[in-house]
């Protein structure tokens, strides 16, 4: 299975391509990416990526790399390790668009396709407790924080989104 193609606020949604993983290699080689288990080196990195991009044709959802005017933003989507108690709304910008609004928009664009699409009541983001900055873009979209929720580590940070109220 592909990923459709989500257009919302200016932004493409789509499925990822070989070239994406470049920007997700810097990342988890960054300090950046202490919140997601890293820093990695570009082999790990690339064994979390495709296994991200797999899940299309296992699941039927996965990220979708968020593009506009052409250029690579970041991915925003569902993501479902092993470890995962469930799907996770996950996102990750690139530097250049990181506090521009790209996450929250690609964010909401991703929830509505996945009550359109599954018929979702709720879905879940996974948070590491030191990351304020991806908390904060949880309860921006209209998250709430549940402390009997499961997360993967122990002190995880789990937001329920409400996807009742989307079309």
């Amino acid at each position: 299975m592909m990923a459709p193609v989500l257009h919302h606020d200016g932004l493409t949604l789509r499925m990822p391509c070989l070239a994406d993983f470049e920007p997700r290699a810097a990342f988890y080689a960054s300090d950046r990416a202490v919140w997601e288990g890293g820093p990695l080196d570009r082999a790990q990195a690339w064994r979390v990526w495709a296994s991200d991009v797999g899940l299309w044709p296992l699941r039927g959802y996965g990220p979708f790399s968020v593009e506009a005017d052409g250029a690579y933003l970041g991915e925003v989507g569902i993501y479902q390790a092993a470890e995962y108690p469930g799907p996770e709304l996950g996102w990750f910008v690139v530097p250049e668009a990181e506090g521009k609004g790209v996450a929250t928009s690609a964010a909401r664009a991703v929830m509505g396709w996945v009550r359109r699409s599954f018929g979702w009541d709720q879905i879940t983001s996974i948070i590491d407790p030191g990351n304020a900055r991806s908390i904060a873009l949880g309860l921006r979209l209209g998250g709430r924080i549940d402390p009997a929720g499961q997360g993967i580590d122990p002190g995880d940070v789990v937001i329920v989104h409400d996807l009742r109220g989307l079309a």
